[in-house]
């Protein structure tokens, strides 16, 4: 199998659920793409003293988080401070998001505003700030979401992998933490530190990257859950245990409060069934599951198909009723 073939290549983030100063990973700025003129993000030109620091969000990855205000405008940011001396994986990382971000221009995609360089060798990024935190934060905060909030949040999240995806970018890390939030729960993918831009349809991409708790099972073992590795429907896969996470209030694929090693997780992906829901949820939901996390990754819903499920219509009718 080739999860034993291509053990010691895994990169596992465990134990279960991962600590809450883990923050996104910081880019760092790139020349722009050549076919990034019309839709990519077009980034300012700032500096430190343009800004107030209000508050530190948190600390990771190199660098430090702040919530900041532009003193001009008042305009509240949010920036992301990397420090020079990060080690070169980071580097690499900050690179693959930066040129992403470039690229991206969807309500469903978190913005970048600008890049600073410091003369210490830091710099920055001046990012949108989502004033909810993260549905992981939301989740521990205010409990487990209903159906029509889910197919609220599935909905938004489903438009922002149909971007990516029909832009050729596939995000590999896809979970509670990398989904931010602001107070009018507008949801927002965001963290694209391993994600990749799929120059050609076989495209090879890596499938040990991202966390591990949210790997679909043909990342683990392309040959028995679809061949070649599909890293469309791997995210696809994520955002339903991301989903069902929230649903539950804990991790789908093991009991509550397991703490789990990589051998667990791994089985319970690879060799267990996947997850159901409990009695109570209705079966527009339960179909809406299924077609989120069937194992052989070539059954899987798109994007696409999903925004047209019936639970997403039938939630979106519900709503659109109780307004009027």
């Amino acid at each position: 199998m080739a999860v034993v073939r291509e053990r010691r290549q895994l990169n596992l983030r465990l134990p279960l659920p991962e600590s809450p100063d883990r923050r996104p990973r910081f880019p760092l700025p790139l020349p722009p793409s050549s076919n990034s003129a019309s839709s990519a993000t077009q980034c300012a030109s700032f500096c430190c003293s343009d800004f107030e620091n209000l508050q530190v969000l948190g600390h990771g990855n190199g660098g430090t988080v702040y919530k900041v205000s532009h003193k001009r405008t008042s305009a509240i940011h949010a920036l992301k401070v990397v420090h020079g001396d990060s080690d070169p994986d980071v580097r690499r990382r900050i690179h693959r998001e930066m040129d992403i971000l470039r690229r991206t221009d969807s309500p469903y995609v978190v913005k970048c505003h600008g890049i600073i360089h410091k003369p210490s060798g830091d710099f920055a990024m001046v990012l949108e700030y989502m004033d909810g935190g993260t549905l992981d934060s939301l989740l521990k905060t205010n409990g487990t979401f209903s159906e029509s909030l889910l197919a609220d949040v599935a909905r938004q999240v489903l438009n922002g992998l149909n971007y990516l995806h029909s832009h050729k970018i596939i995000h590999r890390d896809i979970k509670p933490s990398n989904l931010l939030v602001n107070d009018k729960m507008e949801v927002k993918i965001s963290d694209f530190g391993v994600s990749k831009i799929m120059c050609r349809s076989l495209d090879p991409c890596n499938s040990y990257v991202g966390t591990c708790a949210y790997m679909s099972p043909e990342r683990f073992d392309p040959d028995t859950y679809g061949g070649n590795y599909n890293g469309y429907a791997a995210d696809i896969w994520s955002l339903g245990l991301t989903l069902l996470e929230l649903y539950l209030g804990h991790f789908p694929l093991l009991p509550a409060g397991q703490r789990p090693d990589w051998a667990t997780l791994m089985c319970a992906i690879c060799f267990g069934d996947p997850p159901g829901l409990p009695e109570g949820a209705s079966e527009e939901f339960r179909s809406f599951m299924e077609c989120c996390l069937q194992k052989e990754s070539s059954k899987r819903w798109s994007a696409l198909q999903l925004l047209s499920h019936p639970f997403l219509q039938k939630e979106s009718s519900c709503s659109s009723k109780s307004n009027n």
